[in-house]
């Protein structure tokens, strides 16, 4: 999941692919999951021009046809007179951040790109990334600025500016067996009371009612966990970008899910489960109810897919809805033949991306409104369930004391520490203040170290 090592253009903080695979929000995600597994491939197309030109590398964000549609969208721009055309690279999951490391820090790597989710505030405290600023002033012109998801704009707000552009989020929401729900004789919770009685409800029929996983490479386990932190008002960071984790809110929210561990509503091979493990869980009906990606249903297929459905944001007991997404983004570099190239070249991207959403190519839930309100979209009603109820009330890893994301979220993207908090919490042999402690202590000293 992480990237800890260290490489030229990145701390020892780490990157996490999280945010890129397994993730998704839309039809064919399972796609982008075996797309990671694939070696390193580049493909470039470009037509002539007359300048220099403009590279722009994406990832496999989707299915088969994601980046076939991709390339022929990058490619048909035209630009301006004396400019070169645009050319596009594929970069795969298998290496993309020592990809991206070694080409930022040598000046040969793209003009635009998408990449790891919290890559931009890594690259933009190396001052390796033009800022959005001007750009976004002028889609305040064309409908573009208006266009784009409430808040959304304002989690790529850092202190010198905009970092990046939001492209494709993953949502974290909570997914309920409606079929395991009528057997159990309850119905869809509301709040924790009511989520606390169904899971007694499913316990006495043999299905789990928190199902999750915090094996090898499965973030969603941890991701959980936070998603109940910031339920409840709580997060991981205070308003000085610093770790500020054990708190009332925070407290009260791991005490809640080891409360559930101990009454037998979490199964206990949960630390150790891998995404495909707590997969095979559902599709057994072993799992009733519990947080996963927006595309869980097209992940699964079958029949229960058709029997899972994305439930409301459940309001906890201080009075408060909320959980974790990661809102995966664009950047433009400081390296880069025209500046003004690179932004001509996010405007016609941005006017021309809906057919990546409205042809299902896997990728994961758009950032624009307009696309949310095709047709083609709203036939996935879990997915614009999502849009619709979780994305308003979703926080980032900044939560509760930023709205915004920075470098020091880099700390616990996929990292160790907060894997192994997970993975101690479903165990259910430790108190949620240690637990909580302990992750914050490991999380400074993270920051320490790479500062």
């Amino acid at each position: 999941m992480a990237a800890t090592s260290s490489r030229p253009g990145l701390s020892t903080t780490g990157l996490s692919r999280r945010a890129f695979i397994g993730l998704t929000g839309s039809a064919g995600l399972a796609g982008a999951a075996a797309l990671t597994g694939c070696n390193r491939a580049a493909s470039t197309a470009g037509g002539s021009g007359g300048g220099k030109p403009l590279k722009f590398w994406n990832m496999p964000w989707g299915n088969t046809q994601f980046n076939v549609l991709d390339k022929k969208i990058t490619t048909d721009f035209k630009p301006a007179k004396g400019l070169g055309a645009a050319t596009y690279q594929i970069i795969q999951w298998a290496s993309w951040s020592q990809t991206f490391s070694s080409a930022i820090a040598s000046n040969t790597g793209p003009a635009v790109s998408s990449g790891g989710g919290t890559m931009a505030f890594q690259f933009e405290a190396e001052g390796k990334i033009a800022y959005a600023d001007n750009l976004l002033d002028s889609w305040k012109q064309n409908g573009l600025y208006d266009d784009f998801l409430p808040g959304l704009l304002d989690t790529m707000k850092v202190e010198k500016g905009y970092a990046a552009i939001p492209y494709n989020l993953d949502m974290r929401v909570i997914w309920y067996n409606t079929k395991l729900l009528d057997k159990a004789g309850v119905g869809q919770p509301t709040d924790w009371d009511s989520f606390d009685g169904a899971c007694a409800a499913l316990k006495k029929i043999g299905v789990y009612g928190m199902g999750t996983g915090a094996g090898s490479g499965n973030g969603i386990g941890s991701q959980g966990l936070v998603s109940w932190m910031i339920n409840n008002g709580g997060g991981l960071f205070g308003p000085d970008q610093q770790p500020d984790m054990v708190t009332e809110a925070n407290i009260e929210a791991v005490q809640f899910v080891l409360d559930g561990v101990k009454k037998g509503y979490v199964d206990p091979h949960s630390p150790s489960y891998t995404s495909s493990n707590s997969q095979a869980q559902w599709k057994a009906h072993k799992f009733g109810m519990g947080y996963d990606t927006a595309g869980l249903a097209n992940n699964l297929g079958g029949t229960v897919a058709e029997e899972i459905t994305v439930g409301s944001p459940l309001t906890s007991p201080a009075g408060k809805k909320g959980a974790i997404y990661f809102p995966n983004n664009i950047m433009m570099y400081t390296n880069t033949p025209s500046q003004a190239e690179s932004e001509a070249f996010l405007t016609y991207y941005y006017k021309n991306m809906a057919e990546l959403w409205t042809k299902h190519t896997g990728i994961g839930l758009p950032p624009l409104k307009s696309i949310t309100e095709t047709a083609a979209f709203r036939e996935d009603k879990n997915a614009l369930k999502a849009i619709r109820e979780w994305q308003p009330i979703a926080r980032t890893w900044a939560a509760p004391g930023s709205n915004s994301l920075f470098k020091n979220v880099t700390s616990v993207d996929g990292t160790q520490p907060i894997d192994d908090f997970a993975q101690s919490v479903y165990g259910g042999k430790v108190t949620a203040k240690a637990a909580l402690t302990k992750l914050q202590d490991a999380t400074a000293k993270i920051l320490k170290t790479s500062s």
